[in-house]
């Protein structure tokens, strides 16, 4: 189900945000609240009612179902494809980086938590100046970052109790993954292709979701000399020598081996040569929440095949249940 924005003409969307400023009362934290949290921006924000929440972002939807929350959850954005029951049972806000502040403000939420990063700016502004509580969740591409999300979303929802239960299970998982990388003697490169743009790769560098998951994978990233995306020349491609290419599945859309490796700079690489092409889900490989510690582990399978061998961490299925 979608939600259906209507675009207003300047004249009533100006009247529109007139009222809505007329309603603030502080700004971004209107009504005093039975807590506070600090959010990714620094915002100290007080919430007194989760009764309805909006949830911008995948990892924090997912989280919200781990804590067993999703009667509270009135609207998700397009990212929140985990558990897959989300996007079909809950109204859809649009792109978290898209977003529409009359859209979700027209839910009526009592709380927005949205990922960091989401967007335009304009929006972002509306929504945190409004008298509905917006919490900023830290989105940190760590085994640390995964806890403190954890974290910030349960307080935000006044279920500590069920986040330190959840916090604890992804603890446990990533020590088991730390068992997992230390039987690895070689560290491989890999190289994450986010798109083709032509015929130019757009790659990851530091200081993104991809740099994080090949870290916790045990391997290295081939591109670590530049931050963010980045469309890379041929030159570059082949001097960065990556031994695998990691890249998110999308559908009908997604990347093939075939395609990757017809780029003739990827072409001339060792992971060319090896075949060694890697299709992962993108929420699971790069949404940072509480199957990050698995999926790090499943790349890391993939890359060595080998340590298969005792001590992995769980599908998921026996792993203590944190909603109640």
């Amino acid at each position: 189900m979608t939600v259906v924005i209507h675009r207003f003409s300047t004249p009533l969307k100006l009247a529109w945000l007139a009222v809505t400023a007329l309603s603030l009362i502080f700004s971004g934290t209107a009504r005093a609240g039975d807590r506070a949290i600090t959010d990714a921006s620094g915002r100290t924000v007080e919430i007194a009612d989760t009764s309805r929440i909006v949830s911008i972002g995948g990892s924090i939807t997912e989280i919200l179902y781990a804590l067993g929350l999703q009667q509270k959850i009135v609207a998700v954005d397009t990212t929140s494809l985990y558990p897959p029951q989300a996007l079909k049972e809950k109204p859809n806000v649009g792109y978290m980086r898209q977003l529409s502040a009359e859209g979700v403000l027209a839910l009526s939420p009592t709380l927005v938590l949205a990922l960091q990063g989401s967007g335009p700016k304009e929006s972002i502004d509306i929504l945190e100046q409004s008298k509905i509580p917006f919490v900023a969740v830290p989105d940190k591409f760590s085994g640390d970052g995964i806890i403190e999300k954890i974290r910030v979303v349960a307080e935000s929802t006044a279920a500590s109790g069920r986040g330190e239960c959840l916090a604890r299970r992804v603890r446990d998982e990533l020590a088991t993954l730390d068992g997992v990388r230390a039987r690895i003697e070689r560290h491989l490169s890999v190289a994450f292709v986010l798109s083709l743009v032509g015929n130019r790769p757009m790659i990851a560098g530091r200081a993104t979701a991809a740099d994080g998951i090949i870290g916790l994978a045990g391997a290295t990233n081939a591109f670590a000399d530049f931050d963010g995306y980045k469309l890379v020349n041929d030159e570059a491609i082949v001097a960065a020598k990556p031994e695998a290419v990691l890249v998110m599945q999308r559908g009908e859309h997604g990347l093939s081996a075939e395609t990757v490796f017809a780029q003739p700079a990827l072409a001339m690489t060792p992971a060319a040569e090896r075949k060694a092409f890697i299709s992962m889900d993108g929420l699971y490989l790069l949404g940072f929440g509480p199957r990050t510690a698995r999926a790090a582990q499943e790349l890391a399978v993939h890359l060595y095949p080998g340590i298969e061998a005792g001590g992995l961490v769980s599908d998921g299925a026996a792993a203590p249940r944190c909603d109640q």
